[in-house]
């Protein structure tokens, strides 16, 4: 009866064994396997970088051109546009400022082109000269810059 018990022995250390083998086995074919695939993987970094420096190279220039000549069309777009807020400001700045402040708190500020008229943090900004406004009393203002209006040639058509 002992023979049966050492041929079981022998049996699960031969499966041990062959077990052992086998991952060792395996350990070794995934090393080889990683080491490929790292080659790999630099092999076409080095290929796409290289292709990347081309293509920068070929672009770049061409795209440096392209940003210019879109540059020289739209300016002109640009500027206009620019001219065009502009003469709007003028037109509707009358109207932008509040009217009610002057003729109630600041009357000799009325129709002047440095009023503002706002509060900041509950500190009022008058104008860009007297920004706590001219001296309670005062009949007029030696800074006084009447609003130009937009359309100065209107007048003279009629």
């Amino acid at each position: 009866m002992e023979n049966w018990q050492q041929d079981w022995l022998k049996t699960f250390e031969t499966i041990a064994d062959d077990m052992g083998q086998m991952f060792e086995d395996l350990g070794r074919e995934l090393v080889t396997a990683t080491d490929a695939l790292l080659d790999l993987s630099e092999e076409v970094a080095e290929d796409v970088g290289q292709s990347f420096v081309q293509l920068d190279q070929t672009l770049a220039p061409k795209l440096d051109l392209l940003d210019e000549q879109i540059t020289e069309w739209l300016n002109p777009v640009f500027q206009t546009l620019l001219g065009v807020q502009l003469t709007f400001d003028r037109a509707v700045e009358p109207m932008t400022h509040t009217v009610e402040p002057w003729l109630n708190q600041h009357p000799v500020c009325v129709g002047c082109r440095n009023y503002h008229g706002q509060e900041y943090n509950g500190t009022p900004l008058i104008c860009a000269i007297h920004p706590y406004g001219v001296m309670e009393g005062a009949e007029s203002c030696s800074d006084k810059e009447p609003i130009a209006w937009a359309f100065p040639n209107l007048d003279q058509q009629n």
